[in-house]
């Protein structure tokens, strides 16, 4: 798949995975993996890596990986039996060779593929919905990166799921960012048994654990990185809460799957939809939308 400039690698982990390097005209470029269907990476032009993965990340099923944009779906948290972040990003999705037309725009000009997740036997033992996850990663001329999901229920009666896009972005030092866009929200708490609070700060800044879901949230988040001096803009549709996590140090060290040090490098905001499930009749589906870009910022 290759035109203008754009082009789509397909190779294998060291695990035999399938991953998918997006690359566009620029040099800019996005991995994903069909272990998750997780992007992996997300580079500028220049080669800057836009995205956190653990040094102690493990890359083999049936673990998800530690880093990037795992996709957690049929839920966001840990709620009756099914695991903590539901499924979606421990199974192995596939390319979808006959994806259903998106919008001409999705594809204009942009280096993407289109991955789908169905249940297997499996599955349907712990969460009984037939479902067919779709999702488009795409990659811009400008070197943004966006994630399409289309959920349908092929099952005969209804059912609901919340979802969350778990990014981990790559930062400078987690005392030197600030995230604006989550002002006057309320917010959930986990740290105190989901307990509901209002924000007060102009600006959300860290300096111990933070593990949040912010309601209701305006459709433009941004994450101001000082030291690097640069901007991610997080935009989003049909995703109307963010979860903001970071795990700071007492909780680092009791992660098998994460450097003691590396909650200084990293900070999860996620689009997600986490208060209000969405439900979906027999034949509906749902479409969610999450576009990632990076400004220089003085």
């Amino acid at each position: 798949m290759n035109n203008s400039g754009l082009a789509v690698e397909v190779s294998k982990d060291r695990n035999g995975a399938d991953q998918i390097l997006l690359r566009n005209p620029r040099g800019a470029s996005a991995k994903v993996s069909l272990h998750g269907g997780q992007v992996l990476s997300w580079r500028t032009d220049r080669g800057e890596e836009l995205l956190f993965t653990s040094s102690k990340a493990i890359f083999k099923p049936p673990y998800a990986v530690r880093g990037g944009i795992p996709i957690c779906f049929p839920q966001f948290g840990q709620r009756g039996s099914l695991e903590q972040h539901g499924f979606a990003r421990n199974r192995t999705w596939i390319i979808d060779e006959n994806p259903p037309p998106l919008h001409p725009n999705d594809a204009c000009g942009k280096a993407y593929i289109d991955l789908l997740l169905k249940p297997s036997e499996d599955d349907l033992k712990i969460w009984p919905h037939s479902f067919e996850f779709r999702l488009r990663v795409n990659l811009t001329a400008d070197g943004n990166l966006s994630l399409i999901s289309r959920i349908r229920n092929i099952n005969c009666k209804p059912f609901s799921f919340s979802i969350a896009y778990h990014t981990y972005f790559s930062i400078s030092d987690i005392s030197e960012v600030r995230v604006e866009g989550l002002e006057t929200l309320d917010y959930l708490d986990n740290l105190y048994q989901r307990e509901r609070f209002t924000e007060q700060g102009d600006a959300l800044t860290f300096e111990s654990e933070v593990d949040r879901v912010y309601l209701g949230s305006r459709d433009a988040i941004a994450i101001f990185d000082h030291e690097r001096k640069r901007t991610f803009f997080i935009k989003k549709e049909g995703l109307p809460d963010v979860g903001v996590w970071n795990p700071w140090e007492k909780k680092s060290k009791a992660m098998v799957d994460f450097g003691d040090e590396e909650y200084k490098q990293m900070l999860c905001v996620n689009g997600a939809a986490v208060e209000k499930p969405i439900t979906l009749k027999p034949g509906e589906e749902w479409t969610g939308r999450l576009e990632l870009s990076v400004v220089p910022s003085s």
